[in-house]
């Protein structure tokens, strides 16, 4: 494995556009390693509706950057008191959705420094009940990103302040209040110590699991190839706050997978828009699925056999056709 310097860049477009330049130019033959700490930010889920996930007034005062990434999941706020790391390796079919994997090297070194941390849910990491760290996956077919967040000193209170999370993932998560449920790693430290030296101690600690880490420096022919995607994607409003279409129908559930949030225009019986929204995790696009369904009649005939031979998983994980059908089109007490 390689460790990528991204050398103390704190932008969060720009240490995303770092990662998915890695993820899609880097040399196929070998894993890397990406640790980023980014300036105050609201980090979305590739498939979320941005307006609908941030106090946008606040995070406007407060000149807080909005940015969406490539992978699913919910959104997440950052700041200077929290440590982003990514691996970047190849997709074998089977890792898609193994968070274990992924987090249990980080977990194992949380240990040892005496945090107590272990893998729940879909992809949090909890300490005492309490969430430190989120993880979400994206791939391209051939390679795959696992990317996490560690709040190692993170300010609670603009956590709450600039995400407006919904009741039905607080009522989910059987707690009152975001606050009460997540929590800094530096509240479970024995020793206590700067940023600068957890991640040292971290990045020592992955050491120790595999051969020595070699430490790549981008060229700067690399950062114009990283700064130019940054200009044409990351810093576009197209693609932070996009995907916002006109709606006559709005259907929302929340799955073991994630909420999943259908905004349906339909005119003369006919779907003419559809945008679907939510924190799930799917390995391919779902703007796929929305062109599947398209020009097709609003009634659940056309569209169970619009679905027959759609496989829903590839979109949304573990989820079954009949409660997406369900979803898509019917009685609101289903």
């Amino acid at each position: 494995m390689i460790f990528i310097d991204n050398e103390g860049q704190t932008n969060p477009k720009l240490n995303l556009a770092l990662e998915e330049y890695a993820l899609r130019n880097f040399d196929t033959s070998t894993d890397y390693l990406l640790f980023y700490i980014n300036e105050p930010s609201i980090i979305i889920g590739r498939n979320q509706n941005t307006l609908e996930e941030i106090h946008l007034e606040y995070v406007e005062d407060k000149h807080i950057h909005v940015v969406r990434r490539v992978s699913g999941g919910g959104a997440v706020y950052h700041d200077l008191g929290n440590l982003n790391f990514s691996f970047i390796t190849n997709h074998d079919g089977k890792s898609i959705s193994n968070f274990k994997k992924f987090t249990a090297p980080v977990i194992r070194v949380l240990n040892q420094m005496g945090v107590q941390a272990e893998l729940k849910g879909r992809n949090d990491i909890l300490v005492n009940e309490r969430k430190i760290s989120g993880t979400a996956q994206f791939s391209t077919g051939k390679r795959m990103i696992s990317h996490g967040t560690l709040l190692f000193n993170t300010d609670m209170t603009e956590v709450v302040k600039a995400l407006q999370v919904k009741m039905s993932k607080i009522e989910s998560k059987g707690h009152k209040s975001v606050r009460s449920r997540v929590a800094n790693i530096t509240e479970f430290l024995k020793n206590p110590m700067p940023m600068e030296e957890f991640k040292s101690q971290l990045l020592q600690g992955l050491y120790e699991a595999s051969e020595p880490f070699e430490t790549y420096r981008l060229t700067e022919k690399e950062w114009e190839a990283v700064h130019k995607l940054k200009a044409e994607k990351y810093d576009l409003w197209d693609w932070n706050f996009g995907r916002s279409p006109k709606s006559n129908i709005q259907r929302t559930k929340r799955f073991d997978i994630g909420e999943i949030d259908i905004r349906i225009h339909v005119e003369k019986g006919h779907i003419s828009q559809i945008v679907i929204y939510g924190d799930f995790f799917g390995e391919k696009p779902v703007s796929e699925l929305e062109q599947i369904l398209v020009g097709l009649a609003y009634n659940r005939e056309d569209l169970s056999k619009a679905l027959a031979k759609v496989n829903i998983q590839n979109y949304f994980g573990k989820l079954d056709k009949a409660g997406f059908l369900s979803l898509l089109y019917g009685s609101d007490l289903d």
